[in-house]
């Protein structure tokens, strides 16, 4: 299924036409314009670790969540280190990495089941892919660059939702936002060979070879992990533009450095009618 491009005033975000269609989750990929942080994070900028300010960063939130139609106030942010630890939130950490000290670290993904809790992770080439189960009523969000994907973050996610809310991996709907595409992740060896360490044969399609290079397709990489855990290929959506090549929408650590911002996804259960 495709995405679709929301503007509201300046400010440019994709949603997933499948998320969408399910009516029980708001839920959006951030892009560059519509904020207030200056350059070199223009302008909106959601990372609060990357040097902008907390008001700039806290105004640009004010924004993001206002167009997308979530709750500002109870934003959780995951804590990235690249590493396969999945986090249940609940109400307890509503506000936590944006208006509350996290107590947390290494937090790549984030789950619960707990309605009005936006659930934030970030991204600046790595993949970033929500889940939302509509039958148990359960969401995730998960940050899997190469080496959360080659760790089997999204598996694992994928597991930690069926043993916290019953959820079935046929039953989840799953979006893959932007990340470096393979046309510009040029590699050595120890990211193939992660991945064919991690999925064998089944790695063998998303991995070109360029000379003494190698081009790595990670949205492809992460959507197999979704395949491998269970989930319906009707039911995996990827967005598809390359962060690397797409400068005026997204911000790339590998074409720029740490000077930057960076992009998010976020996904939060809406109320049930009648509550």
């Amino acid at each position: 299924m495709p995405f679709t491009a929301n503007r509201k005033n300046e400010l440019l975000y994709y949603t997933a036409d499948g998320l969408t269609a399910t009516g029980g989750v708001c839920h959006a990929f951030s892009t560059r314009p519509g904020g207030v942080s200056p350059a070199p994070y223009d302008s909106l900028n959601l990372d609060i670790r990357c040097g902008d300010s907390d008001v700039n960063i806290q105004e640009n939130y004010r924004r993001f969540c206002a167009a997308v139609g979530t709750n500002v106030e109870r934003v959780v942010l995951s804590q990235q280190r690249h590493l396969c630890e999945v986090r249940r939130v609940t109400s307890a950490d509503a506000g936590k990495g944006l208006w509350r000290e996290r107590d947390y670290t290494g937090i790549d993904a984030l789950i619960t089941n707990e309605e009005d809790l936006p659930l934030t992770v970030f991204s600046a080439d790595c993949g970033i892919i929500l889940l939302y189960d509509p039958v148990q009523r359960a969401i995730g969000a998960v940050h899997a660059g190469w080496r959360g994907c080659a760790a089997g973050i999204l598996k694992k996610t994928v597991e930690e939702m069926t043993a916290a809310y019953g959820s079935n991996p046929a039953d989840l709907r799953c979006a893959i936002g932007p990340c470096i595409g393979q046309c510009c992740f040029e590699t050595d060896a120890d990211v193939p060979e992660a991945m064919r360490a991690a999925l064998g044969e089944a790695a063998e399609p998303y991995i070109e070879r360029r000379g003494v290079k190698f081009h790595i397709d990670l949205a492809g990489l992460n959507r197999e992990w979704l395949l491998q855990s269970g989930v319906l290929p009707g039911h995996i959506e990827v967005l598809g533009l390359c962060t690397a090549c797409r400068k005026d929408l997204f911000w790339s650590h590998r074409n720029m450095g740490l000077e930057r911002g960076t992009q998010s996804a976020m996904i939060s259960l809406n109320k049930e009618v009648g509550q």
